[in-house]
């Protein structure tokens, strides 16, 4: 393999500085409490960054996934709609809760859920879509949320890879019923490598979230042993000793250490989106006319996050190892198909369930994007993918 300084590796380098360390050693020298202010301060933050009333931090965009479904009721008997192309987590949410998954093929162009094979896919069982904004790029919203109207149908946005991304005008997040975004360590801002957040404008659905986020307990513990439970009543305070368990759950609390990175990282997200957005323009520019390359489209109706720069390509393998092994650039896949895994086909699922989805799904690439990269590293990126090609 060919050594190289310019770092391009699929998100390499560190994305915190010394705002972030100064936040976490606050809370490190506290006492490293679990849910407290900084907790309460990042959710009221983020709620208002995304224009919804409610926001909640959690530990995960798996997690947040899972207690979506849990505030809608979602269970066995149920189905839920949602794309093939994603991460495993948007369709394990479902599963895991015993519902059915139903994979709708994806729009060729922008690689999210095709309205129209959604809508022939709906049954009396359908209780939701998940509408997954992959790579940065906002789903068609308009139609789903037109469709889930119609039909009755909760509508789920997992925004893991689009905070800030807009669809018409309108924050993604703020779109559908409740909406999920992640915090992971590749992710457009993190918490401490995890963490995720639920946000959703109906009250019922965010009471439910914040239910089942420790342990479905209601009321307060005593601060300092439990961490202190949101939504408790005056009856409740006086009785913190006596937390109540109306049902079996789990603990899938964010910490403070993670909120307070999340708040610095929130401040810093318009600026690392612009170098995102920055990037992915020189791509475009530089890679113009590549052959046998195609660039991301773009719906001008869409700011797009650029979480991912996901190119299509001829011969991917040999793209892929020609690229790493005589410039050093390591290009990555998201993702494997669902439907087309181990778990997924024990289920029932199997090739020409997509055949839109399967047919990109052995050329597309992803190129280096994240924020750290170098205006010498953008550059080094668009010779080498041209003499590749070339």
């Amino acid at each position: 393999m060919v050594e190289t300084r310019f770092g391009l590796e699929y998100g390499q380098g560190s994305v915190y500085g010394p705002e972030e360390e100064a936040a976490v050693l606050e809370v490190l020298r506290a006492g490293a409490p679990g849910y407290g202010p900084r907790s309460a301060a990042f959710e009221a933050a983020f709620a208002g960054f995304v224009g919804v009333p409610h926001a909640i931090a959690v530990s995960s965009g798996t997690a947040a996934l899972e207690l979506a479904m849990i505030a809608l009721g979602i269970g066995p008997g149920d189905e839920v709609i949602t794309t093939p192309l994603s991460w495993m987590s948007t369709a394990n949410a479902a599963a895991a809760r015993g519902a059915g998954v139903v994979f709708a093929d994806i729009d060729p162009r922008r690689y999210t859920l095709d309205p129209e094979k959604v809508a022939a896919l709906v049954t009396p069982r359908t209780r939701a879509i998940v509408a997954v904004h992959l790579y940065g790029q906002c789903t068609a919203m308009d139609s789903l949320v037109d469709l889930a109207r119609r039909h009755g149908l909760a509508l789920i946005e997992d925004c893991a890879h689009a905070p800030g991304a807009r669809y018409g005008g309108r924050m993604a997040g703020s779109m559908g019923d409740v909406a999920i975004f992640s915090f992971g360590q590749q992710k457009n801002m993190t918490t401490l490598g995890e963490g995720g957040m639920v946000v959703t404008g109906r009250r019922d659905l965010a009471q439910r979230v914040r239910e089942h986020r420790w342990i479905c307990a209601r009321g307060y513990a005593p601060a300092g042993r439990y961490g202190l439970i949101e939504g408790a009543t005056d009856e409740d305070r006086r009785r913190y000793w006596h937390l109540e368990f109306d049902e079996v759950g789990l603990n899938r609390r964010m910490t403070e250490m993670q909120a307070a990175a999340g708040l610095v990282q929130l401040g810093k997200l318009a600026g690392l989106n612009a170098r995102r957005a920055e990037i992915a323009r020189r791509y475009n520019e530089g890679l113009a006319g590549t052959p046998g390359l195609e660039l991301p489209w773009v719906d001008p109706a869409c700011d797009h996050a650029w979480h991912v720069y996901c190119a299509r390509v001829d011969r991917r393998d040999e793209f892929m190892t020609e690229l790493l092994e005589r410039f050093g650039v390591k290009p990555w896949v998201h993702y494997r198909l669902i439907h087309l895994t181990g778990a997924y086909r024990a289920l029932g699922h199997g090739p020409g369930e997509c055949p839109v989805a399967e047919a990109l799904a052995g050329r597309i690439v992803s190129l280096p994007i994240h924020p750290r990269l170098s205006d010498e590293a953008v550059e080094h990126l668009i010779s080498s993918v041209r003499a590749v090609c070339g």
